[in-house]
């Protein structure tokens, strides 16, 4: 039997079409947020990039202000007394064996429930207080910028939802912090630093730091107080070189 000259026609169905035309649609719809996603990164690159700009220029100004009062002092035959630390870096080195309650509530309210955890903490009255109490069983002291920034940079995790979360992205920062103008993390480190403002949400954000023992170990005793030849108590800036070791 010879074939038909008509060809059949394939008709195909109405879902397949709607399917297909979805499909079309969700994949344009992506394609146009992730070019949106990707203009919004880049000026938040800018924005970032600026702001840690206008950081340096800040802490150089601060630092050359520092070395012009200090010649000051030293030409007209006086003494240069720098302003008090407003931020300390306390840093917990004995363990939970015979401490009263009052200390050991001290050091939890302070977030320092192990050894070698440490905290950035505000410099008050009230702190101060609570430090002189737990005095036997810390190590704290007055951390310049390189030790907060490589701090926060090499060991600081995020508290999201009670969750500790490694700072990946600054979206992550951003997500929690800006409403408080903080979207990165020099601008995290600007407000610890700086004991700016907003430094009770920047630093209730951070969860407490895990350091290291020190290399080498610790030089004496931990009980006796530092300028006694121990290593607990009140070091001051020599707070640094021992955070360098614990990194």
């Amino acid at each position: 039997m010879a074939p038909s000259a008509k060809t059949a026609q394939v008709i195909t169905p109405e879902s397949v079409l709607k399917k297909r035309k979805l499909n079309e649609k969700q994949a344009a719809e992506r394609a146009q947020k992730e070019i949106d996603r990707k203009k919004q990164n880049e000026e938040k690159r800018k924005v970032v990039f600026k702001r840690a700009e206008a950081y340096v220029k800040e802490y150089l100004h601060k630092e050359k202000e520092e070395i012009r009062l200090r010649r000051e002092a030293k030409a007209n035959n006086d003494f240069y007394v720098p302003a008090e630390a407003k931020l300390a870096f306390v840093i917990r080195i004995k363990g939970i064996n015979k401490i009263a309650p009052k200390p050991r509530k001290i050091l939890q309210l302070l977030r320092l429930t192990k050894i070698n955890s440490a905290t950035f903490v505000r410099l008050t009255k009230a702190t101060l207080q609570m430090l002189q109490w737990v005095g036997p069983y810390i190590a704290w002291g007055y951390p310049n910028l390189k030790t907060v920034r490589e701090v926060i940079y090499k060991r600081g995790f995020a508290k999201v939802n009670k969750q500790r979360i490694a700072i990946t992205d600054n979206q992550i920062i951003e997500d929690t912090l800006g409403k408080f103008g903080i979207i990165c993390l020099e601008d995290l480190v600007h407000e610890i630093y700086t004991v700016g403002p907003n430094f009770k949400q920047a630093n209730n954000f951070l969860w407490a730091f895990h350091l290291s023992n020190p290399t080498g170990g610790f030089k004496g005793k931990k009980v006796p107080h530092f300028i006694e030849g121990g290593e607990s108590g009140n070091r001051e800036d020599k707070i640094n070189a021992l955070v360098q070791k614990m990194l």
